[in-house]
C-alpha cells in the first residue's frame, strides 16, 4: 500500500489560522504520510479576484516550511475551472489511498459540487467538525450518498475564521495578526492587498 496522502483544496484568499488548525487535526487524525495543499486555479463555484499566482504565494507564506505539507500548483496549471472530481482522480492516480479534507460547511453543500459520488470513487473525504455542531445536516448529506462508508468525521478546535472576514478587515485598516501566520500577514502588507480601492 503506497503512502497514505491529504489533500487541503481552496482559493486561499487569504490562508489563515483555521486553515493551518484544519491541516494540523488533519494530519494526525488520519496519520498522514503528506498533505498535499492545491491552490485552486479557476474557481467554479465563486468569483475570485486575487490572481492565481498571489494566491499560490500567500499559501507558500502559510503552510511553507510545516513538516509533511506540500503545496501543488496541480489546478493553477489547468486552462478551465477546478473541479475536486478531477483533482481527486489525479491524486489517486499519483498517490493511490487519498482523504480529501474538508471542514463541515463545505461538506454540508457536497451534494451541490460536480459529481460528489465521482469524488467518493477517487478519494475519501475527512470532515471536520467543530463541538457543538449540528451533525443533522451533514447525515442528511450521507444519505444521499451511494458510499457513505468512504466519509470520516474527526473534530478540529473551533476557530471561526473566515477569509472574508481577513479581507474586510485589511479594507478597515485594523490589524489581522490574531487571524493569519505573520509570514501571510507580511506578504498582505507588501503587496498591498484586499486594501479600500485596490484591485
Amino acid at each position: 500500500m503506497r503512502d497514505r496522502t491529504g489533500l487541503l483544496g481552496g482559493a486561499f484568499d487569504p490562508p489563515h489560522n483555521g486553515h493551518l488548525v484544519l491541516a494540523d487535526g488533519a494530519i494526525r487524525h488520519f496519520a498522514l504520510e503528506r498533505l498535499v495543499v492545491v491552490v485552486t486555479g479557476i474557481a467554479p463555484h465563486k468569483t475570485v479576484e486575487t490572481d492565481a499566482e498571489i494566491r499560490y504565494r500567500l499559501a507558500e507564506a502559510a503552510f511553507g516550511g510545516r513538516p509533511l505539507v506540500e503545496l501543488s500548483r496541480h489546478e493553477l496549471d489547468l486552462a478551465g475551472p477546478s473541479y475536486t472530481v478531477s483533482t481527486a482522480r489525479w491524486a489517486e492516480e499519483r498517490w493511490g489511498d487519498v482523504v480529501f479534507v474538508v471542514g463541515a460547511d463545505e461538506f454540508a453543500s457536497f451534494l451541490s459540487w460536480r459529481d460528489p459520488n465521482g469524488v467518493l470513487e477517487h478519494a475519501r473525504i475527512g470532515v471536520a467538525t467543530r463541538p457543538g455542531y449540528p451533525r443533522e445536516r451533514l447525515e442528511q448529506v450521507l444519505l444521499e450518498l451511494g458510499r457513505p462508508e468512504r466519509v470520516a468525521f474527526f473534530e478540529i478546535q473551533a476557530l471561526p475564521i473566515a477569509s472574508t472576514d481577513v479581507r474586510e478587515r485589511v479594507a478597515r485598516g485594523l490589524p489581522i495578526d490574531d487571524l493569519v501566520p505573520p509570514a501571510v500577514a507580511e506578504l498582505i502588507a507588501e503587496l498591498g492587498l484586499y486594501r479600500a480601492g485596490s484591485s
